[in-house]
Protein backbone atom coordinates (compact mmCIF):
# COMPACT_ATOMS: atom_id res chain seq x y z
CA UNK A 1 0.00 0.00 0.00
CA UNK A 2 0.98 3.74 -1.03
CA UNK A 3 2.50 5.81 1.70
CA UNK A 4 2.52 9.50 1.93
CA UNK A 5 6.37 9.61 1.01
CA UNK A 6 5.09 6.92 -1.60
CA UNK A 7 3.34 8.33 -4.07
CA UNK A 8 0.19 6.13 -5.23
CA UNK A 9 1.34 4.50 -9.08
CA UNK A 10 -2.26 4.67 -10.12
CA UNK A 11 -1.30 8.48 -10.13
CA UNK A 12 -0.03 7.68 -14.05
CA UNK A 13 -3.20 6.52 -15.49
CA UNK A 14 -5.32 9.46 -13.79
CA UNK A 15 -2.70 12.14 -16.10
CA UNK A 16 0.50 12.87 -13.41
CA UNK A 17 3.51 10.90 -14.74
CA UNK A 18 5.37 9.82 -11.74
CA UNK A 19 9.13 11.44 -12.41
CA UNK A 20 10.33 7.41 -12.36
CA UNK A 21 10.42 4.73 -14.41
CA UNK A 22 7.93 1.93 -13.44
CA UNK A 23 8.50 -1.19 -11.97
CA UNK A 24 6.77 -4.55 -12.32
CA UNK A 25 5.67 -3.86 -8.69
CA UNK A 26 3.88 -1.00 -9.79
CA UNK A 27 2.42 -2.08 -12.55
CA UNK A 28 0.53 -5.21 -10.47
CA UNK A 29 -0.47 -2.67 -8.17
CA UNK A 30 -1.87 0.00 -10.69
CA UNK A 31 -4.07 -2.45 -12.30
CA UNK A 32 -4.61 -4.49 -9.13
CA UNK A 33 -3.46 -7.58 -10.81
CA UNK A 34 -0.80 -10.33 -9.71
CA UNK A 35 2.94 -9.82 -10.37
CA UNK A 36 2.75 -12.82 -12.35
CA UNK A 37 0.13 -11.46 -14.44
CA UNK A 38 2.71 -8.60 -15.70
CA UNK A 39 5.24 -11.25 -16.66
CA UNK A 40 2.68 -12.71 -18.39
CA UNK A 41 1.58 -9.43 -20.42
CA UNK A 42 5.19 -9.17 -21.20
CA UNK A 43 6.14 -12.85 -22.27
CA UNK A 44 2.59 -12.59 -24.91
CA UNK A 45 3.28 -9.02 -25.61
CA UNK A 46 -0.06 -8.09 -24.52
CA UNK A 47 0.68 -5.40 -21.70
CA UNK A 48 1.81 -1.97 -21.54
CA UNK A 49 5.33 -2.12 -23.36
CA UNK A 50 8.43 -2.47 -20.89
CA UNK A 51 12.38 -2.74 -21.18
CA UNK A 52 15.37 -3.84 -19.38
CA UNK A 53 17.90 -2.33 -17.72
CA UNK A 54 20.62 -4.05 -17.10
CA UNK A 55 18.22 -7.61 -15.36
CA UNK A 56 15.62 -4.52 -14.57
CA UNK A 57 12.41 -4.52 -15.98
CA UNK A 58 11.24 -0.95 -16.42
CA UNK A 59 8.07 1.27 -17.45
CA UNK A 60 8.29 4.37 -18.67
CA UNK A 61 4.78 6.11 -17.59
CA UNK A 62 4.38 7.75 -20.82
CA UNK A 63 4.32 3.52 -22.54
CA UNK A 64 1.85 2.72 -19.92
CA UNK A 65 -0.45 6.24 -20.29
CA UNK A 66 -0.54 5.20 -24.15
CA UNK A 67 -1.21 1.87 -23.56
CA UNK A 68 -4.07 2.36 -20.62
CA UNK A 69 -5.68 4.91 -23.85
CA UNK A 70 -4.95 2.63 -26.07
CA UNK A 71 -7.27 0.11 -24.20
CA UNK A 72 -9.85 2.20 -23.67
CA UNK A 73 -10.45 3.32 -27.27
CA UNK A 74 -10.40 -0.54 -28.43
CA UNK A 75 -13.02 -1.08 -25.70
CA UNK A 76 -15.30 1.99 -26.45
CA UNK A 77 -15.27 0.78 -30.43
CA UNK A 78 -16.10 -2.86 -29.72
CA UNK A 79 -19.05 -1.79 -27.30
Amino acid sequence: MATPRDPDPRAALRGALPDRYLTPDDIAEMFEVPLETVYQWRKKRTGPPGFRIGKHLRYDPADVRAYVDQRKHADATAA
